[in-house]
């Protein structure tokens, strides 16, 4: 048999395979390049794409990435979506949680999204937890309910660096403080810092609650607030080599994902969208990032 005959066979067994199967051989299959020192794996949030995000499928591995940031699927969605990550050697790492906090029955929307990240083996939940005119204490509260209900799924949740709970790092240390809940952390987004602060830096917010972190979001800004600047990573003003020292320091061992949003008037086509995304994974190993 020649190398593409072998090829189609592989993808012909993994796509009648079931769940069980594909996620075996996806625990065999991925090889991810992960920060020194600490082990912590690379993602990209595939919503980095834009309209082009069926592109990243190849595309990723094509680069040397071999996990995804994910919204989270529909429930009958889940085999499919698991079958299709080991067809193309990826593995989701994060997912992004879907509820209203605003609503008290918001955590038992998320009990069945925290049951199938324990169904995909993800361990972390990325939440943008927004009070939506609800009292603080009732939003925390709710937090509280959802680490515990995260809990017995094995899962971490993870709040944006968004207004009103997580807007810089002293706001998340308020936050952090009132949940005092082990299975909810903070999810540091390199480029919000500056988008919502007004002279804020992301180095000097990460130094308040980097010991908090649970998920790290490298995304790069002009340091403008309310600009929607995004550039690929190593293009805007983000001082990435001081953040990623400081997570080595830490020892930070939590996922992190590149995420490149663009610049509000420029339109990319599906080549300049994978050059970005490439060109960022390539900055980050110019850092040494990567082994």
């Amino acid at each position: 048999m020649n190398s593409g005959q072998q090829n189609n066979s592989r993808r012909a067994f993994l796509a009648q395979a079931g769940t069980a199967t594909a996620a075996m051989l996806l625990s065999r299959s991925v090889h991810a390049e992960s920060l020194p020192d600490q082990g912590s794996p690379l993602a990209v949030r595939i919503t980095s794409y834009g309209k082009f995000q069926d592109a990243a499928w190849d595309h990723l591995p094509s680069i040397g990435v071999h996990h995804l940031f994910l919204p989270v699927p529909k429930p009958e969605e889940v085999d499919s979506m698991m079958q299709k990550l080991a067809q193309h050697r990826l593995k989701a790492l994060v997912i992004r949680g879907d509820t209203d906090w605003s609503k008290d029955d918001c955590v038992d929307k998320l009990a069945g999204q925290l049951a199938l990240c324990e169904k995909m083996g993800v361990r972390h939940m990325f939440l943008s937890v927004k009070c939506n005119g609800a009292p603080k204490e009732a939003v925390y509260g709710r937090l509280q309910r959802a680490g515990d209900e995260a809990k017995k799924h094995g899962v971490t949740l993870t709040f944006e660096t968004h207004p009103e709970l997580g807007t810089n790092g002293t706001v998340q240390l308020e936050t952090m403080a009132a949940v005092n809940h082990p299975n909810v952390r903070v999810n540091f987004d390199t480029g919000n810092i500056s988008y919502y602060n007004k002279g804020g830096d992301a180095v000097a917010e990460l130094t308040k609650v980097v010991k908090l972190v649970g998920t790290m979001e490298l995304k790069d800004h002009n340091l403008e607030p309310e600009s929607w600047n995004f550039p690929a990573l190593g293009r805007g003003r983000v001082n990435f080599p001081e953040i990623l020292k400081m997570l080595r320091d830490n020892k930070f061992t939590g996922p992190v994902t590149i995420e490149f949003e663009g610049v509000k008037g420029t339109e990319l086509d599906e080549a300049q969208t994978k050059q970005s995304i490439a060109d960022s994974v390539a900055y980050l190993k110019s850092l040494a990032l990567f082994k």
